[in-house]
């Protein structure tokens, strides 16, 4: 199963831990597949920097760095344009063009889309709940 990890999930796993930890765990493992476009890689890797700096938790590398590792890159080609906040069109694009089932995701303005094209849009909890709690 492909998803897509929004920034908000990457930076609550490699920072905080929790329930997104456990999906990015998951991916690393090999029992979901977490995709991402550069465009997203280099949004994950000016805010892992910007947390860094601003001495924000502690990165747990252990979990960064296989996660990037493991992820399947994909460059979109599609320009779908539907998000409250443009920025977040970039998430929708890749899981698009990755032919992913889920974007996983804490930002309300693509929780509130809540499915486009049979991606579904859920929270890291609701994903982790249904999909991976009893893996």
């Amino acid at each position: 199963m492909r998803i897509v990890v929004d920034t908000n999930v990457l930076i609550s796993g490699v920072f905080f831990g929790g329930i997104p930890q456990k999906i990015l765990r998951a991916s690393v493992e090999g029992r979901i597949r977490a995709c991402a476009s550069m465009e997203i890689l280099n949004e994950y890797q000016e805010i892992i920097r910007e947390m860094v700096c601003r001495k924000q938790g502690s990165i747990d590398v252990s979990i960064l760095n296989p996660l990037i590792q493991s992820m399947e890159i994909v460059e979109p080609t599609s320009k779908i344009e539907i998000c409250r906040d443009p920025d977040d069109n970039k998430f929708i694009n890749c899981a698009r063009d990755a032919q992913a089932m889920f974007i996983v995701s804490g930002d309300k303005d693509l929780l509130v889309i809540q499915e486009f094209e049979n991606i579904s849009i859920v929270t890291a909890k609701e994903f982790y709940e249904k999909y991976l709690k009893d893996d």
